[in-house]
């Protein structure tokens, strides 16, 4: 009989802007080995070069043609922006890969739908370290930060596993802690 290699984990991050999940994100990927995690790369209708992550940038027609497609897992929408992870991260976790993916506490529920290892990961800070983290990244009118500091939030599905980060202190400790948080689940 032949050996199957096991399917990967899916790590949802979420969590508020500001919290720090690009830099936990970023720093995970220079540590976590290669051949084991693959860091997905969202696509976004924002320009290329634009502030923030590292993004496929696409037009809204290009966004919704890939949509047509099936060229996505999900897509969302925030902050006046599309989102789309791609569906080729749902091959790379069948062939062993764990899978490592910023994405919306909103879209928990739809993506648990299609990845049963899904696992969250919620990042998170206090709300003043937040608002200071918002202010200093000038991306954001002052009313803008309020807006996001003031957000409702959705809950979580019944039963899905949420792995929460303080990421309050500096950024090595918010590696560490995401890192482990990782790991942890993994040894499971």
């Amino acid at each position: 009989m032949p050996v199957t290699k096991k399917s990967g984990v899916f790590f949802f991050v979420v969590g508020p802007s500001g919290a720090g999940k690009d830099s936990l994100i970023d720093g995970a990927r220079k540590v976590l080995p290669c051949d084991q995690f693959v860091f997905a790369r969202r696509t976004i209708t924002r320009p290329h070069g634009s502030p923030g992550e590292d993004h496929e940038a696409c037009t809204e027609a290009e966004f919704q043609t890939r949509i047509s497609k099936n060229g996505f897992l999900i897509t969302w929408q925030a902050h006046g922006l599309n989102y789309g992870l791609p569906s080729s991260l749902l091959d790379e976790m069948r062939a062993g890969s764990n899978i490592i993916a910023n994405g919306s506490r909103a879209m928990v529920a739809a993506l648990r739908e299609k990845i049963p290892s899904l696992i969250v990961i919620e990042v998170n800070a206090p709300k003043s370290v937040l608002e200071k983290r918002l202010a200093s990244r000038g991306r954001e009118t002052t009313d803008d930060v309020a807006r996001r500091l003031n957000r409702t939030v959705v809950d979580y599905p019944a039963g899905q596993s949420v792995v929460r980060v303080i990421n309050d202190g500096t950024l090595k400790d918010g590696i560490d802690k995401f890192i482990n948080a990782i790991h942890q689940q993994l040894s499971c």
